[in-house]
């Protein structure tokens, strides 16, 4: 297997191993994914964060206040270039909240976000996180009258 393939590979698990990260609930493990410094993150509708202990905050938040989510990646690209990695992907999210009286599942909730995730490879040859930018998909809908808008 070429060295390329292998960064491919492992510049994959990286991502993955954020999203798990998230769904999980894990802080612990997302801290241990993110690089020590110069890190920023900009979440959909936020501003931009900047500096470790504000976006590792600012996933103790997310993960804090959402019941359940799910990610569905698709659309997954991978570039490798040295030691610097870009990951582009649509974030196919189902998330939900609190459950019902009854205890059934709450209300779930569908969402698309497009990513571009940069990690850069460490001394000890791991890839960590170096940058997270997500971007709300609008996707088309009905109007009040019952058409479909365009975008």
């Amino acid at each position: 297997m070429s060295g390329a393939r292998t960064d491919v590979e492992a510049v994959e698990a990286a991502n993955t191993a954020l999203y798990d990260a998230v769904e999980n609930g894990d802080a612990d493990a997302m801290g241990a994914l993110w690089l020590d410094d110069g890190v920023s993150v900009v979440h959909p509708g936020w501003p931009v964060l900047t500096g470790r202990d504000e976006v590792l905050r600012s996933y103790a938040l997310i993960m804090a206040n959402t019941e359940y989510i799910q990610f569905f990646l698709t659309d997954v690209e991978v570039s490798v270039e040295g030691d610097t990695a870009l990951v582009s992907c649509t974030e196919n999210i189902l998330s939900g909240g609190p459950a019902e009286d009854d205890g059934s599942a709450g209300p779930l909730v569908g969402g698309l976000v497009v990513a571009t995730n940069l990690f850069r490879r460490t001394e000890d040859g791991s890839w960590k996180v170096w940058s997270h930018h997500g971007s709300p998909v609008l996707v088309e809908g009905e109007d009040e009258d019952g058409e479909e808008d365009e975008l």
